[in-house]
């Protein structure tokens, strides 16, 4: 069964720090009708952080994918949204159990992080955090007659320093 990944290229950055990044925001399992439908619906839903003030939004269908058009208040702002079929990946994803059925399309961990993407009445947000915080259970905490923490859980935390 093929293997098809849907792909996101956007301009990120600002200024002389400005540059194209690509994304495999997901895989999708089955046809190439297919993977362009999850494509599309995906497109569609992309709701970039720029512009803030989005006035037009224009897709436009290419042979192998969608380009979303933005014209914000200052300058235009281009997403291009590509499906290729994955030749060859060094931790590819492991193969569908049923031949012959699509399989639903599988999240990517590495999306941009100022992407928001809503689907249907959900919205997902991709955020690149690794913060590790130990809680203790069992410490009795004081608290106000409202019920709030007298002193804030982040003072005096090391990790914030």
């Amino acid at each position: 069964m093929t293997t098809w990944g849907l792909i996101l290229e956007t301009t990120v950055g600002f200024g002389e720090r400005k540059h194209t990044e690509a994304y495999v925001v997901a895989h999708v399992e089955g046809s190439r009708e297919a993977a362009l439908a999850e494509l599309e619906r995906r497109a569609r839903a992309y709701s970039p952080e720029h512009p803030r003030s989005p006035r037009r939004r224009r897709l436009f269908r290419s042979g192998d994918g969608f380009l979303l058009v933005i014209d914000g208040a200052w300058q235009s702002h281009a997403t291009r949204f590509a499906v290729a079929e994955l030749m060859d990946d060094t931790d590819r994803p492991a193969p569908s159990e049923a031949d012959g059925e699509v399989a639903p399309a599988r999240q990517e961990p590495a999306a941009p992080a100022s992407a928001t993407v809503a689907a249907d009445a959900d919205v997902e947000v991709a955020v690149d955090v690794d913060v590790e915080v130990a809680v203790d259970v069992d410490v009795e905490v004081d608290r106000d007659e409202d019920g709030i923490p007298v002193k804030p859980a982040w003072l005096g935390r090391a990790d914030l320093a």
